[in-house]
């Protein structure tokens, strides 16, 4: 009897445990759709909603370390689709997450490269936020 007891007690943690990550989980989604919207319709203000305003990008330009703020970044969208947004294809490849802070990774497949985004995240005033962007652009 003991033994029964102490298996449901274990199952009911662990049940407990995995429906709080699967909450985390689709609350860190939240701002990696409005990044996608954003990369979709080419509307600033989806990715304005994804970051943090102190957010920053990270990169390797021409074999050079480079960085955009938000606002660099967000100027760079003029409100309207790509010409080929049709055959762009996203994906949320991982999500990690460790209490208030989470990592996920997306693939960007475009016709003509791929991106690899690594997203940091921190929950703030209970919201997820992109903090930080670094990203590996594939030509193809």
């Amino acid at each position: 009897m003991d033994k029964i007891l102490i298996l449901s007690f274990i199952f009911i943690l662990s049940s407990l445990t995995y429906v709080t990550y699967n909450q985390e989980e689709d609350a860190v989604q939240i701002p990696i759709q409005n990044y996608f919207k954003g990369q979709a319709t080419g509307n600033p203000e989806y990715i304005r909603k994804a970051f943090h305003p102190d957010a920053k990008l990270f990169f390797i330009h021409e074999g050079r370390y480079s960085q955009l703020t938000l606002d660099e970044f967000t100027a760079r969208f003029n409100g309207k689709p790509a010409p080929d947004e049709m055959e762009r294809k996203r994906s949320i490849e991982k999500i990690d997450i460790s209490g208030n802070a989470a990592m996920v990774k997306l693939i960007l497949k475009y016709p003509t490269v791929t991106f690899t985004d690594y997203m940091s995240l921190l929950k703030i005033e209970g919201e997820w936020k992109i903090v930080n962007k670094t990203f590996y652009a594939e030509a193809k």
